[in-house]
């Protein structure tokens, strides 16, 4: 027990003295040597609603406290440079490690550390800098050599913060000696609104804006800050009255009367004004009691006052009414107007946080036009949306860096003439300025060096957005970074961005399409709302690769493809192809999503991955079906979710840019294959037996049955053709079927020629000329090599029927028809031998011979090789032959 209570006393002795080494150490390197030690100072807003008060606390940490921030990039630090313009801040340097990482800051305080190789006599500019967008979110400058040391009171920060409203608020420092009132209006507003606030009058009870006095603060159609005293004479604007020329309304002071007692009427001093991220914000200064005692209003510090405010649209002058007048605020209290009691010198601060506005995009917006050219030029920086910026920046259309927006597959024409130092590109990259200088990369989508131009000769540079330009894009200066501005690339009509389109099966469905060299870019939009849309490719979703495209709970679009082998949702597997420029969204309930595949999968001759095999042939019709449903998941538990479907696959041609809606063809191939099996099974065999196995047949029968068979069969196999030509509408060499088919067709054709070429017949007891010879090589060969490939044409026939509807009928009849080919061979083998006999028997002259014609004819075989022999024999036995005729004849 002692011995443990040893360790513990011994164990936090050991800690005490490291902890009091540690501050020790921490101390000499910290020293308090420094002159700008307890240096206080307000940052300057510059973007992102940042405001915060900053003091140093010794030679290598300061504070930062009342810190507001909307969140940034990841790598958002604090920067020191030289000074504060374009070139000297870009060139600057972080001076902590500390990030102020994609947090919203609210009235946050914290302490930083310096970097060790950092002193304060390095730093004349601190900023809060975003190093990957090179901005200034706001900043502050350090004293020299011990000058303005006391901190700075001017901008946006104030003693006291009060909420009017969830986007509107009033800001206030009180200064009873000097009689004055120094206050910030700051509203999540539209850019031309206005921001009232004022004093009621005190002897009013239920009507507060009767006889109130008013500050209307807003910014100039230039984008300049003002504010103006005004007081409420009745609830409607300002009107002049024709006979007297008196004012009633809401008019500015001076409206009433130029001066009084000498002095003008307008009491309100701005002091600074900016419009940030969609936040307007003005300071203005106002006496307590002012010498103006008819239309300015006495403020007691002390006692509680009641205050009113609204917000409402600016009415911009004319020649009638040379000021800026407000409008009636409209919309629900508390929201576009209201009223409350405030005591300005109590302390106050419900501020909490920085105001974030819905659209804190404030620059003008321009959208291109295919007829109107955009013209470039540059001109001075006033109001970049993204500072530091250099002085001069690019304007179009007269607007200084306006955000252009553009649709993709529409051309937009710029007409460049910025001058011949500046050139005009499209680029990827935020910041423009030739991104290989700063060892970065960027896509540039159009222009370059060659795009400059003066109003003389100004340059035309045309650029098409085509469905794989992002949605974001910045036209820039080659040159110069930051002087160019945001491109939205927004959908068109898809037709625009696809060379062909197509309604699916129940024109539910719109398919386009657009083919490159080795891939292609597809499109599927529903007609109705739904909840996720699929295609496939195939003649129906089992058995097929699946496309499917739905939002998901967090409203993010998705696209999975998928193969499908049956009807539950087991069935349905995840699959991985290579897809790039993939994109899902939902419009009122409408789905469309696009991607863009290879038409070879890139796997590998060993890879086994059923996505390896969804192989696109751009020459072959592509079946193509759809479905509709209610929902989709990553992890599907639920049968037939689709509620819609196509009834039948469309065919897509590709390359021709058409659709047909696919039949069923079963009936159609089923009367070729019958017309071919007459035709190869029946018809032209029967043509050659009789050619082979009735010669001995008195007279020449056995040659018209020949011809008669042949040709009939050749008809049949033509109309075949001509029929399933007409019903498929084209004729696609694609399967192994047709590719026998043809060379059969071919060797029938050949046929019938070579039977009007034949040579002549020899006469009896001459011998057969060569040519004679050779023409009966050839005539039986090729109607033999016929036969063969014509039955082989059938046999593919039956298994490309399988293939494509999946007929349970196609292997019985293959089947059968083996049997029917079998039975033929037998039959053959079996004439075969009765015409050796036939032949052996007459070569030993045995048999019944007929009197009469004994002309070979074409009976007479000259491919027999017993035919020489014998014919010799009996011509050298010197002895004729006798045909006895039956007596029954």
């Amino acid at each position: 027990m002692y011995n443990s209570k040893s360790s513990l006393l011994l164990l936090l002795f050991l800690i005490n003295s490291f902890i009091f080494f540690c501050n020790a150490d921490s101390g000499t390197k910290c020293s308090n040597t420094s002159s700008l030690m307890g240096f206080e100072s307000n940052f300057t807003m510059v973007q992102h609603q940042l405001r915060g008060h900053f003091k140093i606390l010794d030679d290598c940490s300061f504070q930062v406290s009342r810190f507001d921030m909307l969140s940034g990039s990841s790598d958002v630090v604090f920067w020191g440079a030289v000074a504060v313009d374009f070139s000297n801040i870009t060139r600057g340097f972080p001076i902590s490690d500390h990030r102020l990482n994609q947090t919203t800051y609210k009235n946050a305080s914290f302490s930083i550390q310096l970097l060790p190789n950092v002193t304060w006599d390095q730093i004349k500019v601190l900023s809060v800098w975003d190093v990957t967008t090179l901005s200034d979110f706001g900043h502050l400058t350090l004293p020299t050599n011990g000058s303005d040391f006391y901190p700075s009171r001017v901008h946006t920060m104030f003693d006291n913060c009060k909420n009017l409203s969830g986007n509107y608020r009033v800001r206030w420092s009180l200064n009873v000696e000097d009689n004055w009132i120094e206050i910030g209006l700051e509203a999540a507003t539209k850019t031309m609104n206005y921001m009232a606030f004022g004093w009621a009058n005190p002897k009013g009870t239920k009507e507060l804006m009767l006889g109130a006095d008013i500050a209307v603060a807003a910014f100039t159609e230039e984008g300049r800050p003002f504010v103006d005293d005004f007081y409420i004479t009745s609830y409607s604007e300002c009107m002049l009255h024709g006979k007297d020329g008196s004012a009633v309304g809401v008019c500015p002071d001076v409206v009433y009367e130029n001066t009084t007692n000498g002095m003008t009427l307008n009491n309100t001093k701005l002091v600074y004004g900016h419009r940030r991220d969609g936040v307007s914000f003005i300071r203005f200064r106002k006496p307590l009691n002012s010498s103006d005692d008819k239309y300015d209003l006495p403020v007691n510090p002390t006692e509680e006052m009641t205050v009113i405010w609204a917000l409402g649209l600016m009415k911009p002058p004319d020649t009638i009414r040379p000021y800026y007048l407000p409008q009636n605020h409209g919309g629900p209290m508390m929201v576009a107007y209201g009223h409350l009691r405030l005591n300005a010198s109590e302390n106050v601060d419900d501020c909490f946080g920085p105001l974030d506005a819905d659209d804190k995009q404030d620059q003008d917006l321009i959208i291109a036009s295919a007829k109107v050219p955009l013209v470039v030029t540059t001109g001075e920086a006033l109001h970049y949306p993204n500072p530091p910026n250099p002085s001069k920046v690019l304007y179009i259309n007269k607007k200084e860096a306006p955000v252009l927006r553009v649709e993709r597959g529409v051309p937009v024409k710029f007409s460049v003439q910025t001058g011949h130092n500046v050139a005009l590109y499209i680029t990827s990259d935020y910041l423009g300025g030739n991104a290989t200088l700063r060892n970065a990369t960027e896509t540039i989508y159009s222009g370059g060096p060659e795009a400059e131009g003066v109003m003389a000769s100004p340059y035309e540079l045309v650029w098409a957005p085509d469905r794989n330009t992002p949605d974001q894009v910045f036209y820039q200066s080659l040159y110069q970074p930051k002087m160019g501005w945001r491109v939205e690339v927004v959908d068109g009509g898809l037709s625009d961005m696809y060379n062909n389109s197509v309604f699916l099966d129940d024109q539910q469905v719109t398919f386009f399409w657009t083919i490159s060299k080795d891939s292609i870019s597809i499109a599927a939009r529903g007609e109705k709302k739904s909840g996720y849309l699929a295609i496939a490719f195939a003649g129906e979703m089992v058995n097929s690769y699946a496309y499917v495209g739905w939002i998901d709970n967090a409203g993010k679009g998705r696209l999975n493809t998928y193969w499908i082998d049956g009807k539950d949702a087991s069935n349905v597997h995840l699959t991985n192809e290579n897809l790039t420029h993939v994109r899902c969204k939902s419009e009122n309930g409408i789905i469309t999503f696009e991607f863009t595949r290879p038409f070879n999968p890139s796997c590998s001759s060993h890879d086994k991955k059923k996505e390896c095999k969804n192989i696109l042939d751009p020459t072959t019709p592509l079946r193509v079906v759809w479905a509709m449903g209610a929902k989709w998941s990553e992890h599907l538990s639920e049968r037939n979710m689709h509620s819609v479907t196509s009834q039948r696959p469309v065919r897509v041609m590709l390359m021709r840019g058409s659709s047909e809606a696919e039949q069923d063809l079963r009936p159609v191939l089923a009367v070729h294959g019958f017309m071919m099996f007459l035709a190869w099974g029946i018809l032209l065999p029967g043509g050659i037996l009789a050619a082979r196995y009735l010669k001995h047949v008195k007279g020449d029968g056995w040659y018209q049955i020949h011809v008669y068979l042949q040709y009939s069969g050749l008809a049949i196999i033509l109309l075949a053709v001509l029929f399933a030509v007409a019903e498929l509408h084209g004729f696609f060499v694609s399967s192994l079927h047709v590719k026998f088919g043809i060379a059969a067709i071919f060797c029938a054709c050949v046929q019938p020629v070579n039977a009007y070429l034949r040579p002549k017949k020899p006469d009896h007891g001459v011998e057969a000329s060569s040519n004679r010879i050779i023409w009966e090589y050839f005539h039986v060969n090729v109607g033999r090599g016929a036969i063969v490939v014509g039955i082989a044409a059938l046999f593919t026939g039956m298994k490309h029927l399988g293939e494509r509807y999946k007929g349970e009928n196609v292997h019985g009849l293959s089947w059968a028809l083996i049997i029917w080919f079998l039975i033929g061979a037998l039959i053959v083998i079996y004439l075969e031998y009765r015409e050796r006999q036939r032949r052996r028997d007459r070569f030993l002259g045995r048999g019944n011979w007929v009197l009469g014609n004994v002309e070979e004819d074409d009976s007479v075989d000259l491919l027999n090789p017993h035919h020489a022999s014998a014919r010799t024999g009996s011509q050298n036995s010197g002895l004729m032959e006798v045909q006895l005729e039956p007596l029954s004849r």
